[in-house]
């Protein structure tokens, strides 16, 4: 068997198992747009729901989706870029560092309920912040955190070791040093952390659960400490709780977040494409 065929070969091995990956999410996202698509009117995307969400619309669950991510970011990107610069640029490589390191990787494999249930005992019974958005958002937050944190001290470590001793010996501090010469280089994959926590955060149904979800709220919240709709929780509840939703209604729920969650790593695609474009090595 010469190379030309040994090359051949493993292509074609190669593509048909990305097929076997690829084909069933195709299939699924083809069966959700068939039989949701109808669904998306103005009146469904844009309404308040009505009579126990028979009739209506999603916008309350739509607004309560974003508002629980971005109240997850807002509080797990500052804080998880923050501790990777620590773990990376000013910790020593001792023991306790590695247990850190080690601990922050077993924490993303934690099952989201977990998450829920400590949400629910910190932030909802202990702070007494109730079942809410803030609690929410603060639950998510912890969720995605060991993920951003990962991704971030991984962009960091990836900066050239050069572009510090060059900082350095032109009298830089620390600090001067890795807010001029290594974030800016190391955004990119922070942002891909953070694009990793919005799908997360945007899908995960179990956190919500506990600590700010409610099935039937036909008005908009008015602070974050008002429970919300959240699409995860409502799809959840209408395709196994409430008999009689129409079938459209809940594939055309299940289309909305996939969409959204599509929107919103588009943007930090796009936004991680520019910085990435802005590396000089």
């Amino acid at each position: 068997m010469n190379v030309r065929t040994e090359q051949r070969i493993a292509f074609t091995v190669l593509f048909a198992c990305t097929l076997l990956v690829v084909m069933p999410v195709l299939v699924v996202l083809a069966i959700i747009f068939a039989k949701g698509y109808t669904a998306l009117t103005p009146e469904f995307l844009f309404g308040m729901p009505e009579n126990g969400m028979n009739a209506g619309g999603i916008l309350p669950a739509i607004l309560g989706t974003l508002y629980l991510v971005l109240g997850a970011i807002v509080f797990a990107v500052p804080l998880g870029v923050l501790s990777a610069i620590y773990l990376v640029e000013y910790s020593r490589d001792n023991a306790i560092s590695r247990l850190i390191k080690l601990a922050i990787v077993n924490l993303a494999g934690v099952p989201s309920v977990v998450y829920g249930l400590f949400g629910l005992g910190i932030f909802v019974i202990f702070l007494d912040f109730g079942v809410s958005i803030l609690s929410g958002s603060l639950t998510l937050g912890i969720m995605i955190l060991p993920v951003i944190i990962t991704a971030s001290r991984e962009a960091l470590e990836s900066v050239p070791r050069s572009f510090r001793i060059v900082s350095f010996s032109l009298g830089a501090s620390r600090w001067q040093t890795i807010r001029h010469a290594v974030l800016p280089h190391a955004l990119p994959g922070i942002l891909t952390g953070t694009i990793l926590g919005l799908g997360r955060a945007a899908g995960e149904t179990a956190p919500i659960l506990f600590t700010v979800a409610a099935f039937y709220l036909p008005a908009l919240p008015a602070s974050v400490f008002d429970q919300t709709m959240a699409l995860p929780y409502h799809l959840y509840v209408i395709s196994t709780q409430v008999p009689g939703i129409r079938e459209d209604f809940r594939f055309g729920t299940a289309l909305v977040l996939l969409l959204l969650v599509l929107l919103l790593n588009l943007a930090a695609i796009i936004l991680r494409t520019r910085f990435r474009k802005k590396k000089r090595w």
